[in-house]
Protein backbone atom coordinates (compact mmCIF):
# COMPACT_ATOMS: atom_id res chain seq x y z
CA UNK A 1 0.00 0.00 0.00
CA UNK A 2 1.47 3.24 -0.73
CA UNK A 3 1.30 5.93 1.74
CA UNK A 4 0.50 9.71 0.16
CA UNK A 5 1.67 12.18 2.12
CA UNK A 6 1.77 16.07 2.27
CA UNK A 7 3.91 18.35 4.07
CA UNK A 8 3.76 21.55 5.53
CA UNK A 9 6.74 23.41 6.79
CA UNK A 10 7.44 27.20 6.23
CA UNK A 11 11.40 26.67 6.13
CA UNK A 12 10.88 25.79 1.88
CA UNK A 13 14.28 23.95 1.82
CA UNK A 14 13.96 21.79 4.72
CA UNK A 15 10.33 20.41 3.18
CA UNK A 16 11.76 19.75 -0.12
CA UNK A 17 14.63 18.25 1.43
CA UNK A 18 12.26 16.00 3.61
CA UNK A 19 10.07 15.89 0.99
CA UNK A 20 12.94 14.23 -1.55
CA UNK A 21 14.08 11.86 0.87
CA UNK A 22 10.47 10.61 1.94
CA UNK A 23 9.88 9.87 -2.08
CA UNK A 24 12.96 7.35 -2.00
CA UNK A 25 10.68 5.24 -0.36
CA UNK A 26 8.78 2.58 -2.22
CA UNK A 27 5.47 2.48 -0.08
CA UNK A 28 5.58 7.03 0.30
CA UNK A 29 4.48 9.10 -2.21
CA UNK A 30 4.43 12.88 -1.80
CA UNK A 31 1.61 14.28 -3.14
CA UNK A 32 1.82 18.06 -2.71
CA UNK A 33 3.55 20.67 0.15
CA UNK A 34 2.73 23.79 1.74
CA UNK A 35 4.54 26.91 3.55
CA UNK A 36 1.87 28.16 5.64
CA UNK A 37 -1.50 26.99 7.24
CA UNK A 38 -3.76 29.26 5.06
CA UNK A 39 -1.87 27.76 1.55
CA UNK A 40 -2.30 24.27 3.20
CA UNK A 41 -6.10 24.37 4.11
CA UNK A 42 -6.71 25.40 0.00
CA UNK A 43 -4.62 22.61 -1.29
CA UNK A 44 -6.30 20.05 1.13
CA UNK A 45 -9.31 21.26 -0.22
CA UNK A 46 -8.75 19.28 -3.27
CA UNK A 47 -6.60 16.44 -2.26
CA UNK A 48 -6.68 14.07 0.42
CA UNK A 49 -3.79 12.93 1.44
CA UNK A 50 -3.36 9.30 4.41
CA UNK A 51 -0.66 11.16 6.74
CA UNK A 52 0.27 15.26 6.61
CA UNK A 53 3.69 15.70 8.57
CA UNK A 54 3.96 19.12 10.20
CA UNK A 55 5.82 21.16 12.01
CA UNK A 56 4.08 22.81 15.25
CA UNK A 57 5.54 26.19 14.45
CA UNK A 58 3.98 28.27 11.30
CA UNK A 59 4.95 31.53 11.08
CA UNK A 60 1.91 33.80 11.49
CA UNK A 61 -0.28 31.03 12.29
CA UNK A 62 -1.08 28.82 15.12
CA UNK A 63 -0.05 25.48 13.70
CA UNK A 64 -2.38 23.76 16.63
CA UNK A 65 -5.27 25.84 14.92
CA UNK A 66 -4.38 24.47 11.74
CA UNK A 67 -3.96 20.65 12.67
CA UNK A 68 -7.83 20.95 14.15
CA UNK A 69 -9.30 22.52 11.09
CA UNK A 70 -7.52 19.94 9.69
CA UNK A 71 -9.15 17.28 11.75
CA UNK A 72 -12.19 19.04 11.10
CA UNK A 73 -11.92 18.84 7.53
CA UNK A 74 -10.10 15.47 7.30
CA UNK A 75 -10.92 13.27 10.26
CA UNK A 76 -9.39 10.24 8.63
CA UNK A 77 -6.19 11.89 8.02
CA UNK A 78 -3.63 11.57 10.34
CA UNK A 79 -1.29 14.47 11.42
CA UNK A 80 2.55 13.89 12.37
CA UNK A 81 4.46 16.86 13.92
CA UNK A 82 7.39 16.65 12.99
CA UNK A 83 9.25 19.96 15.08
CA UNK A 84 12.05 21.06 16.86
CA UNK A 85 10.11 21.61 20.12
CA UNK A 86 10.35 19.15 22.48
CA UNK A 87 8.52 21.72 24.81
CA UNK A 88 6.30 19.55 27.12
CA UNK A 89 3.06 21.69 27.10
CA UNK A 90 3.30 21.97 23.13
CA UNK A 91 3.44 18.15 23.65
CA UNK A 92 0.33 17.99 25.71
CA UNK A 93 -1.67 20.29 23.89
CA UNK A 94 -0.81 18.29 20.52
CA UNK A 95 -2.10 15.23 22.36
CA UNK A 96 -5.04 16.54 23.58
CA UNK A 97 -5.96 18.26 20.03
CA UNK A 98 -6.03 14.64 18.58
CA UNK A 99 -2.41 14.42 16.16
CA UNK A 100 -0.78 10.79 15.98
CA UNK A 101 2.35 11.13 16.11
CA UNK A 102 4.77 13.79 17.16
CA UNK A 103 8.76 13.39 16.19
CA UNK A 104 11.41 15.96 16.60
CA UNK A 105 13.68 17.35 13.73
CA UNK A 106 16.55 15.93 15.23
CA UNK A 107 15.24 12.33 14.97
CA UNK A 108 16.65 9.60 12.33
CA UNK A 109 15.44 9.50 9.04
CA UNK A 110 14.59 6.00 9.76
CA UNK A 111 12.99 7.26 12.66
CA UNK A 112 10.69 9.63 10.54
CA UNK A 113 10.25 6.60 8.27
CA UNK A 114 8.65 4.37 11.35
CA UNK A 115 6.28 6.96 12.90
CA UNK A 116 4.45 7.87 9.15
CA UNK A 117 4.34 4.21 9.13
CA UNK A 118 3.02 3.37 12.59
CA UNK A 119 0.53 6.58 12.10
CA UNK A 120 -1.20 5.02 9.06
CA UNK A 121 -1.59 1.97 10.67
CA UNK A 122 -4.19 3.90 12.85
CA UNK A 123 -1.19 3.72 16.23
CA UNK A 124 0.34 6.74 17.74
CA UNK A 125 4.14 7.81 17.70
CA UNK A 126 6.07 9.49 20.11
CA UNK A 127 9.23 10.06 20.01
CA UNK A 128 11.51 8.53 22.69
CA UNK A 129 12.96 11.88 23.59
CA UNK A 130 9.19 13.66 24.68
CA UNK A 131 7.16 10.36 25.22
CA UNK A 132 9.41 10.03 28.25
CA UNK A 133 9.19 13.46 29.74
CA UNK A 134 5.08 13.47 28.73
CA UNK A 135 4.31 9.77 30.87
CA UNK A 136 6.17 11.57 33.59
CA UNK A 137 3.98 14.29 33.72
CA UNK A 138 0.89 12.13 33.70
CA UNK A 139 2.06 10.14 36.37
CA UNK A 140 3.59 12.89 38.55
CA UNK A 141 1.14 16.22 37.78
CA UNK A 142 2.43 17.42 40.77
CA UNK A 143 5.66 18.01 39.12
CA UNK A 144 4.78 19.82 36.29
CA UNK A 145 5.44 23.26 35.94
CA UNK A 146 3.20 26.10 35.85
CA UNK A 147 3.95 26.98 31.78
CA UNK A 148 1.35 24.27 30.76
CA UNK A 149 -1.21 25.71 32.61
CA UNK A 150 -0.61 29.16 31.09
CA UNK A 151 -1.34 28.12 27.62
CA UNK A 152 -4.53 26.00 29.18
CA UNK A 153 -5.77 29.71 30.73
CA UNK A 154 -5.80 31.01 27.17
CA UNK A 155 -8.63 30.35 23.94
CA UNK A 156 -7.20 29.41 20.85
CA UNK A 157 -7.46 32.81 19.15
CA UNK A 158 -5.55 34.06 22.63
CA UNK A 159 -2.82 32.06 21.64
CA UNK A 160 -2.54 32.93 17.97
CA UNK A 161 -2.34 36.78 18.52
CA UNK A 162 0.35 36.03 21.43
CA UNK A 163 2.01 34.33 18.71
CA UNK A 164 1.45 36.96 15.58
CA UNK A 165 2.53 39.91 18.33
CA UNK A 166 5.25 37.85 19.65
CA UNK A 167 6.97 37.39 16.05
CA UNK A 168 6.59 41.07 15.66
CA UNK A 169 3.61 41.83 13.85
CA UNK A 170 1.25 44.82 14.76
CA UNK A 171 -2.23 44.40 15.94
CA UNK A 172 -3.36 45.90 12.71
CA UNK A 173 -1.00 43.29 10.74
CA UNK A 174 -2.38 40.71 12.94
CA UNK A 175 -5.83 41.71 12.11
CA UNK A 176 -5.36 41.02 8.56
CA UNK A 177 -4.21 37.84 9.12
CA UNK A 178 -6.87 36.41 10.84
CA UNK A 179 -9.27 38.43 8.57
CA UNK A 180 -10.76 40.24 11.72
CA UNK A 181 -11.01 43.80 13.07
CA UNK A 182 -8.05 45.61 15.03
CA UNK A 183 -10.46 46.58 17.30
CA UNK A 184 -10.76 42.62 17.88
CA UNK A 185 -7.04 41.66 18.46
CA UNK A 186 -7.29 44.34 20.98
CA UNK A 187 -9.75 42.85 22.91
CA UNK A 188 -8.25 38.87 22.74
CA UNK A 189 -4.68 40.90 23.23
CA UNK A 190 -6.03 42.64 26.74
CA UNK A 191 -7.59 39.34 27.65
CA UNK A 192 -4.71 37.32 27.36
CA UNK A 193 -1.91 39.65 29.14
CA UNK A 194 -4.66 40.04 31.70
CA UNK A 195 -5.05 36.39 32.30
CA UNK A 196 -0.87 36.14 32.05
CA UNK A 197 -0.41 38.85 34.02
CA UNK A 198 1.66 40.80 31.48
CA UNK A 199 2.78 44.22 31.38
CA UNK A 200 3.81 45.03 27.54
CA UNK A 201 5.00 43.53 24.17
CA UNK A 202 8.11 42.44 25.63
CA UNK A 203 6.79 40.53 28.15
CA UNK A 204 4.66 38.39 25.53
CA UNK A 205 7.15 37.80 23.60
CA UNK A 206 9.18 36.34 26.23
CA UNK A 207 6.47 34.33 27.33
CA UNK A 208 5.40 32.77 23.86
CA UNK A 209 9.36 31.41 23.60
CA UNK A 210 8.71 29.92 27.20
CA UNK A 211 5.40 28.72 25.71
CA UNK A 212 7.05 27.35 22.62
CA UNK A 213 4.72 29.39 20.64
CA UNK A 214 8.12 30.91 18.68
CA UNK A 215 11.93 30.27 18.31
CA UNK A 216 14.35 32.41 20.54
CA UNK A 217 15.44 35.03 17.84
CA UNK A 218 19.01 35.86 17.07
CA UNK A 219 18.69 39.47 18.05
CA UNK A 220 15.93 40.86 20.31
CA UNK A 221 15.50 44.00 18.62
CA UNK A 222 14.67 42.12 15.36
CA UNK A 223 11.05 40.99 17.21
CA UNK A 224 10.30 44.55 19.03
CA UNK A 225 12.10 47.22 17.37
CA UNK A 226 10.90 50.69 15.67
CA UNK A 227 7.53 51.03 14.57
CA UNK A 228 6.47 47.92 15.38
CA UNK A 229 6.99 48.15 19.06
CA UNK A 230 5.19 51.27 18.79
CA UNK A 231 2.21 50.47 17.29
CA UNK A 232 2.02 47.79 19.95
CA UNK A 233 2.52 49.73 23.13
Amino acid sequence: MTIRLFLLDDNTLFRKGVGALLSQQSDFSVIDDAESGKEAMQILAGIEPDVIVMDIRLSGSNALDVAAQMKRRLPQVKLVMLTASRTEEYVRAALRMGIDGYVLKDASLEELFIAIRSVAKGKKYLSPDVSGHVVESFLHPELAHGKASQLDLLTNRERAILQLIAEGKTNRSAAEFLCVSPKTVEKHRASLMQKLGLRNATEMMLVAMEMGLIERPTSFSRVISGNALADML
